[in-house]
């Protein structure tokens, strides 16, 4: 008798390319993968969240879509950030249902990470929106969130793409999606551009280091699409289409070869 598989996937960070992971998604559901666990880094805790709240992929391309996002920055004076991220908290409390973590239909995991410790924090209790807020928190554009006893910013500092988070929920197989930057940067046209290539040059060298290893890691090639921008749905869900069509194959035989 083939003995079910538990199957984690862990969604990384990278602003507006993670839009791909929509497309990953589509793939995965339409060949019957659908996960049994979810770990998710800044963008990719938006999308986790979102589907672990029951929200299908092609719903999601659809708000991708019809979403101005530039609507949710509220831009303050900067004392921690940017942007104080009220209005995206807000949004992100409607589009997740305003849903406790023990109320999603699949278990997800969002990192963050504690200012004050330098570490590495997984959440998944209490409301998922406040959590996936923490996971977005890009130092220096976002204000850092409160939580507890901790000072959270972005989890991609840490955790670009969260493997080891999503086994330590329990998966056999583990699925990682990296948008991340791995190219070169353009001269920076504004402060805004300054820390996010900043934040980029630090997460690919503690990549170098500390670098997770899932069973399969899907690559969307989504360098050429800028983090800020949010205009370019259906070539990021494409690419996340097309480069999980080239792994499928290796996924179906893991997954198998998990079952006996």
């Amino acid at each position: 008798m083939k003995k079910k598989v538990k199957i984690g996937l862990a969604l990384g960070s990278g602003a507006a390319r993670g839009l791909a992971h929509i497309g990953v998604l589509q793939v995965l559901e339409e060949n019957g993968i659908v996960p049994d666990y979810i770990a998710g880094s800044s963008i990719g805790a938006i999308v986790g969240a979102l589907y672990a709240a029951g929200i299908s992929p092609k719903m999601m391309e659809g708000i991708a879509q019809n979403l101005d996002i530039k609507k949710y920055y509220d831009v303050t004076v900067p004392r921690c950030g940017f942007v104080k991220g009220q209005r995206i908290e807000e949004l992100l409390r409607l589009l997740t249902r305003d849903r406790d973590f023990k109320e999603l239909n699949i278990p997800l995991t969002v990192t963050a990470v504690d200012l004050k410790t330098c570490r590495l924090i997984e959440l998944n209790e209490g409301k998922v929106y406040k959590a996936v807020r923490a996971s977005i928190s890009i130092p220096g554009i976002f204000t850092p969130v409160e939580h507890g006893d901790y000072i959270l910013v972005d989890g991609g500092l840490l955790a670009r793409v969260p493997v080891d988070t999503v086994k330590r929920m329990g998966a056999d197989v583990v699925i990682g999606v990296d948008v991340g930057f791995r190219g070169q940067h353009r001269p920076p046209l504004n402060i805004m551009e300054v820390i996010i290539q900043s934040f980029e040059v630090v997460e690919l060298e503690v990549l170098k280091s500390n670098v997770e290893k899932g069973d399969v890691i899907i690559y969307p090639d989504v360098q050429d699409v800028h983090p800020f921008y949010f205009d370019k749905v259906d070539e990021c869900v494409q690419k996340g289409r097309q480069a999980t069509l080239e792994v499928l194959g290796r996924i179906k035989d893991l997954i198998e070869a998990h079952q006996h």
